[in-house]
């Protein structure tokens, strides 16, 4: 028989993306240095199309999110979802302009000939190549920044690089609340299948779609009800009044943050290098 103090504990072990404490370099970097980072990182690889510098990053990426300690199944649903739109984002491209990599490269090097337009050009595979690998460079470091700064920290770094404490109380406030709703989601999920609604994947996929959407629905009305009890719970306590704030969490730079905006800085004056010396933004191997 489920309990709620079980179902909580289930539910708490459940893949939920947020704030995930540890001990590895990355959680002691402050979170202004990693937000800096992450922004200047993230100028770079979406402004251009060097593979040789898009790929280095996105090596880094990865073994930066492996030195982390946090594992890959606990963010597997994030993954999941942004790798069916990676798919579907290559398919559109390719659909709609099968030839934009030719116009790019300038040359035609065809590898197999397809139905009418649609034919498998070097110059095209080589342009979605670089899209999934601007992807595969960003991603990561996203869910790294988010799984490693806590939410107070990350409202004080974006307080820091000059947003109003306002709207970084409110990012603060939203980060916070989705580990909860995703908490509170299968905790109610445990619930309704300890009652015999049936979720699993032995259910059909209308049947899920259904037992879901019970679940959501309720979900939403609370969701909005909690957002009201803390509005008036900040008005009460005057929130917004003074022009600036103090932060519990502020934590000042070190040497390691320094090195940390030092080596985003360099990513993007390497990426100013790369377009003077490609003549433009895409480099061109052919």
């Amino acid at each position: 028989m489920f309990t709620k103090k079980g179902i909580s504990r289930m539910a708490s072990n459940s893949k939920v993306l947020g704030y995930q404490p540890g001990q590895s370099f990355i959680h002691q970097l402050s979170g202004v240095s990693k937000l800096i980072f992450f922004i200047l990182v993230s100028v770079s690889v979406m402004s251009t199309y060097d593979t040789r510098l898009i790929l280095a990053v996105s090596l880094g990426s990865l073994l930066l999110f492996q030195f982390s300690g946090i594992k890959w199944r606990q963010v597997r649903f994030v993954l999941i979802f942004i790798g069916i739109f990676l798919v579907l984002n290559l398919v559109t491209i390719y659909l709609f302009s099968p030839e934009y990599g030719v116009g790019i490269y300038g040359s035609r090097t065809v590898i197999a000939q397809g139905w009418g337009r649609f034919t498998v050009t070097a110059e095209q595979l080589f342009y979605l190549f670089n899209v999934f690998i601007k992807y595969l460079s960003t991603v990561p470091l996203a869910i790294l920044f988010l799984t490693t700064t806590h939410p107070s920290q990350f409202a004080s770094s974006l307080n820091q690089i000059g947003v109003s404490y306002k709207i970084a109380y409110a990012v603060s406030l939203a980060l916070r609340y989705v580990p909860d709703l995703q908490e509170e989601y299968g905790m109610i999920k445990k619930s309704q299948e300890a009652r015999g609604l049936e979720l699993s994947q032995k259910a059909t996929f209308v049947q899920r779609i259904k037992g879901n959407l019970q679940i959501v629905l309720p979900l939403i009305f609370s969701s909005l009800s909690r957002i009201e009890t803390i509005s008036t719970a900040m008005e009460l306590r005057r929130f917004g009044q003074h022009q600036k704030r103090t932060w519990y969490s502020y934590q000042p730079l070190k040497r390691s943050d320094y090195l940390t905006i030092a080596l985003g800085v360099t990513i993007l004056c390497l990426t100013f290098l790369l377009f003077f010396t490609n003549g433009g933004r895409f480099f061109n191997p052919f």
